[in-house]
């Protein structure tokens, strides 16, 4: 993608924003060669085939995340060089296109932007938040919903120290080397992050849930944001922030754990399911993703006029015509 387009041609590079169930996926990343297994990315290029660029069209993935973990909100960034005379497309028929030709029904755009050539998906992104749903109350995998089964980790406890869970949380805000909660095979040279948030709070009631069983079935959120995390650091540190919930562990330990960056100590080791985990947000400065209200992010741009505004960078234009790692979940 770095090289100059064709003599004659025009390349334009686009941000997009895209969602998923992970259910049926191998994750987010194309899955290459003849195996039977396949990514979202797989189907994406499939769906930009039809946009007929010059150069074949290849997404650039913000955040990558592993098999049947869902996003709400991921994004991207694509080149497409048309041919001769052909104006770029617009971010909307772009947005458009891309949906009228993806040939699975779990995955979504959302929404386009014209960035600048050498705009960065993974790199530019100042902001990544996951959230991690969990229902309590389910001794037996079939007494949950089956709307809700590969969207939560279900718990066979009827309760939750939620207030224990808090206080956990409170311990790995901040900068910390969180090697303790890294798994294997992290392509990350550093595992030095600072966590901004990390919450724990009651989700309002499913509505996939029946009355008569909505008094045993609890929905929680857990919500943490950093610019960027490390190989399944979210899925670890619920494993260990549920654990605390249950009475297994003290929050005074997680500090203890945080502190050993010992990522194959006794409790360390657990690994939320995947199916609980959700991408909720990639942000990037200046700029809102879907569910952030990105409208507001274009007008924020433009002069009084509609004209982009003096000093603002292109990747908030939408007119027709640095160096962190990403997301690792």
């Amino acid at each position: 993608m770095g090289s100059g387009p064709a003599a004659g041609t025009v390349r334009a590079r686009y941000l997009v924003y895209f969602q998923y169930l992970g259910t049926d996926f191998n994750g987010v990343a194309a899955v290459r060669g003849a195996q039977r297994a396949v990514g979202v990315q797989n189907y994406l290029e499939e769906a930009a085939e039809r946009l007929k660029s010059v150069v074949p069209v290849k997404f650039v993935i913000s955040s990558r995340t592993d098999a049947g973990v869902h996003a709400l909100s991921n994004a991207a960034h694509l080149d497409v060089q048309r041919r001769s005379g052909q104006p770029p497309f617009s971010p909307e028929v772009l947005t458009q296109a891309l949906n009228t030709h993806l040939k699975h029904p779990a995955i979504r755009v959302l929404q386009a932007f014209r960035v600048h050539s050498d705009f960065h998906a993974r790199y530019a992104a100042t902001s990544r938040t996951y959230l991690y749903r969990l229902a309590t109350g389910c001794p037996r995998p079939d007494q949950l919903s089956v709307f809700e089964r590969n969207r939560c980790w279900a718990l066979r406890a009827d309760y939750l120290d939620v207030a224990a869970m808090q206080e956990a949380a409170q311990h790995l805000l901040g900068t910390h080397d969180f090697s303790a909660f890294q798994s294997a095979g992290s392509p990350s040279t550093s595992s030095v992050r600072t966590l901004r948030r990390a919450s724990v709070s009651p989700d309002p009631a499913s509505p996939f849930v029946l009355p008569q069983e909505s008094r045993r079935l609890r929905f929680w959120t857990l919500e943490f944001e950093s610019q960027s995390f490390l190989y399944r650091q979210v899925r670890r540190m619920t494993a260990i922030l549920v654990a605390v919930g249950l009475g297994a562990l003290t929050p005074t330990e997680v500090k203890v754990i945080l502190e050993s960056r010992d990522p194959l100590g006794r409790h360390q080791t657990r690994v939320a399911p995947a199916h609980g985990l959700f991408l909720k947000s990639v942000l990037y400065g200046g700029l809102r993703d879907h569910a952030g209200n990105p409208s507001c992010a274009q007008q924020e741009s433009q002069g009084p006029e509609g004209r982009e505004a003096p000093g603002q960078p292109e990747d908030l234009r939408r007119e027709t015509s640095d160096p962190k790692a990403g997301g690792l979940e």
